[in-house]
């Protein structure tokens, strides 16, 4: 599989193998119409795949995944195949994918290509967001990894699965019906897991970068009132250093795109209870922020 901008210097790449039951099918069902490469591509990371016998559970129960220099990252019941694929994915972009600034963070954008950086910590919400907007006419970036290309600003596609956790999950089934979401794995270090599947029109438009207008730090918090109010710049810089997965690594290559992202946003801090709601303040901002742009241009 491969995702990223026709124009960059390449694709990130992964390589998947194994001989592990329902492989090849659970890849399908969860990366539909994903662009597939040559095997002998260059590949940013491989995973492999293999059963593996353990003493607390029955050995065609359990597999274990290996990265490419063949040593084990990590042992998981059969049934979690997919959680620990992305996990690696994850592992593997953020420590070596530094041609790119990235920043742990959900991304959207709408149909004039402008963007909504969502950084936030575990349980703030944003995975329930993102999925909540992407079936509200917003397009998937990504619901894991920001993608900058440098002073540019560019935001390149990287559009997978989206990992809904425990109480997210009955919330989207619930709210989004038609949605496409996986079985639930039960007993990860992250709670219950369900994927939900973007659709094809996502994964088709990877190719297509968008700029950068709003930086939204969501917070959900269970009957509370809609609330946003504006975020100082500088606790915005703070911010996006803080969920950076390279902004150390890339020294000036680093500070220089994140200023020029502090500068070139509007930024907000969102909490939130309710998916309508705050899915029409979001569209409400960012119309807000095209009409300024106009109006100034």
């Amino acid at each position: 599989m491969r995702g990223g901008d026709a124009r960059s210097a390449r694709r990130i790449v992964l390589r998947v193998s194994g001989a592990l039951p329902k492989l090849v099918e659970r890849l399908q069902r969860y990366y539909p119409n994903y662009p597939l490469v040559a095997n002998d591509t260059f590949a940013d990371a491989y995973v492999g795949l293999r059963r593996s016998f353990s003493l607390d559970r029955d050995w065609y129960r359990t597999a274990a995944v290996f990265g490419d220099d063949g040593r084990l990252f990590t042992k998981f019941p059969l049934d979690a195949m997919v959680a620990n694929i992305e996990w690696m994915t994850n592992w593997f972009v953020a420590m070596r994918v530094h041609h790119f600034l990235m920043f742990h963070a959900a991304v959207v954008a709408d149909d004039f290509q402008n963007a909504v950086i969502f950084p936030g910590e575990p349980g703030a919400g944003k995975s329930t967001l993102c999925a909540y907007l992407i079936h509200h006419g917003w397009r998937l970036l990504s619901d894991e990894f920001t993608l900058i290309r440098d002073r540019s600003l560019e935001i390149h596609p990287f559009p997978r699965a989206i990992p809904l956790k425990n109480e997210s999950i009955g919330v989207i089934r619930e709210i989004l019906p038609k949605a496409v979401l996986g079985p639930e794995i039960f007993g990860t270090r992250k709670g219950t897991i369900s994927h939900l599947c973007p659709e094809d029109t996502h994964i088709r438009r990877m190719d297509e970068t968008a700029r950068p207008k709003l930086v939204v730090f969501p917070s959900f918090k269970s009957h509370a009132p809609l609330s946003i109010e504006s975020v100082a710049p500088k606790e915005c810089f703070a911010g996006l250093t803080r969920h950076s997965f390279n902004y150390v690594i890339r020294g000036l290559d680093g500070f220089e795109p994140t200023s020029a992202l502090t500068n070139a946003v509007k930024w907000y801090r969102l909490i939130y209870s309710d998916l309508p709601s705050a899915a029409a303040a979001i569209k409400k901002l960012m119309e807000e922020t095209r009409e300024a742009s106009i109006s100034l241009n």
